[in-house]
């Protein structure tokens, strides 16, 4: 089955030789940063070695959701859901947006006690989340029949359409001036005594005082050219989408499937714990610092050793400017979907909703993740290099943050007055001595 298609949108044929700020990667995170800064009006290059919003961007769930966050992130992700709403009259074009409440099921007493004091850390936003009864869940999603304990409903979150998304932000930067440059890598930095010059792309150099890392998944490898230890792995979720059925306007997560309504009527499913995790050799350079993650995490991680191994030990971590890059060996990260996890998916799906049976399977697709230590991303300055700022890691959040998280970059870049504390975004949490945590708010 084909993958997602993205919708395209009109961009510049090559990089200008000079600018502001050059933004590496046409995902969410880049798009949002690149529309920030050209609405300041600084002078703004957005390159993307593929397509915009061709990977991860445009292949996850599409939730909008401050439920069941990091209690790290809420502050910023409270900020993005104000953002959201007026979204799509900014960029000018429908990305799908509707407030339409998520719901995270509880099937045990622990899970229901769990979420219920997960609520404490969206009360100082006045976003209204609280537990409802097996009753009150029903009420919002009758199609339901798996036994519940209750659920966390949040009715301030909503959806959005992934393949939308990215390309409407970026088209919306480049109308207020931003160069978008797509099938162009960034090969690598350009320094002068120690301090960002500018970036050296597959069409040239571009002149700019500042540089935005958005890479997603592809950013530890940039970072690791330039010296810079970024700790990431890559994780691989599988997703599907059906045809149109008469199910709940609300998303909802179980711990075997997780569902969210499409535009075009059908849902998008996915597991709602499962993730594949291909070992690889930066699976072992980065052991230690992932083992906390391990630890809480393991029940929900599939291992696998697949060819990715030998693709990734024989590919180069350190090149010259003039050398053709993996980013151009790859224009498009598009792993395989499991299989396995599809079975499983559609069988969870049709045995906790059975209204599915009327639907169809029409594609599926998988996405890689960005994920650090501490399951929260990077959002800073880089003290080593000064004019670089890293904004990438968003561990499988990044979609519905991705507002917020693009205005907290521009804040950075341009000296303004962050929209948040960045504080717990540093880059330099990872080597200052700080305890690295998973904290589920729990």
């Amino acid at each position: 089955m084909p993958g997602p298609v993205v919708e395209t949108i009109e961009t510049d044929a090559r990089p200008p030789d000079r600018a502001d700020v050059a933004v590496i990667g046409g995902g969410i995170i880049g798009a949002s940063t690149a529309l920030e800064l050209a609405e300041r009006g600084l002078k703004v290059v957005l390159c993307e070695k593929g397509q915009i919003g061709g990977e991860q961007s445009s292949r996850n769930w599409g939730w909008v959701r401050i439920s069941r966050r990091d209690p790290r992130e809420v502050p910023l992700m409270a900020e993005a859901l104000r953002m959201w709403e007026g979204l799509s009259e900014r960029v000018g074009r429908d990305i799908g947006y509707r407030r339409a409440g998520i719901m995270f099921l509880a099937e045990t007493v622990r899970s229901f006690e769990q979420n219920d004091a997960w609520t404490r850390h969206v009360q100082p936003h006045q976003i209204a989340s609280r537990m409802l009864t097996p009753g009150e869940v029903r009420e919002i999603a009758p199609q339901l029949e798996t036994p519940i304990k209750g659920a966390l409903y949040t009715s301030a979150d909503g959806r959005a359409e992934p393949q939308r998304v990215a390309p409407a932000i970026a088209q919306a930067a480049r109308a207020r001036g931003a160069h978008v440059v797509t099938g162009c890598a960034v090969r690598a930095l350009d320094l002068e005594a120690g301090r960002v010059a500018g970036i050296v792309t597959e069409a040239g150099r571009v002149k700019c005082s500042s540089v935005v890392l958005a890479g997603g998944a592809w950013s530890r490898l940039f970072a690791g050219n330039a010296g810079i230890a970024l700790p990431q792995l890559g994780v691989v979720n599988t997703v599907m989408r059906t045809t149109p059925v008469d199910g709940p306007e609300a998303a909802i997560w179980g711990s075997d499937v997780a569902i969210r309504k499409r535009a075009d009527g059908g849902y998008t499913l996915a597991s709602g714990v499962e993730n594949l995790v291909d070992i690889v050799p930066d699976s072992f350079r980065l052991a230690r610092s992932f083992l906390p993650a391990l630890i809480d995490d393991w029940r929900s991680l599939r291992f696998r050793l697949s060819d990715r191994f030998l693709h990734e030990l024989k590919r180069p971590r350190h090149w010259r400017p003039s050398d053709i890059t993996p980013f151009e060996q790859c224009r498009v990260l598009d792993p395989e979907p499991s299989q396995r996890g599809l079975r499983q998916v559609w069988k969870a799906a049709r045995r906790a909703f059975p209204v599915f049976e009327a639907a169809d399977v029409v594609q599926s697709w998988a996405g890689m993740i960005d994920v650090t230590p501490d399951a929260i991303p990077v959002i800073s300055g880089v003290e080593a290099v000064p004019g670089l700022f890293i904004s990438t890691g968003y561990s499988g959040h990044g979609f519905g943050i991705g507002p917020g998280a693009g205005r907290l970059t521009a804040d950075l870049v341009a000296g303004d007055t962050p929209i948040v504390d960045p504080h717990e975004f540093r880059f330099s949490r990872f080597t200052d001595g700080s305890r690295i945590r998973i904290d589920h708010g729990y």
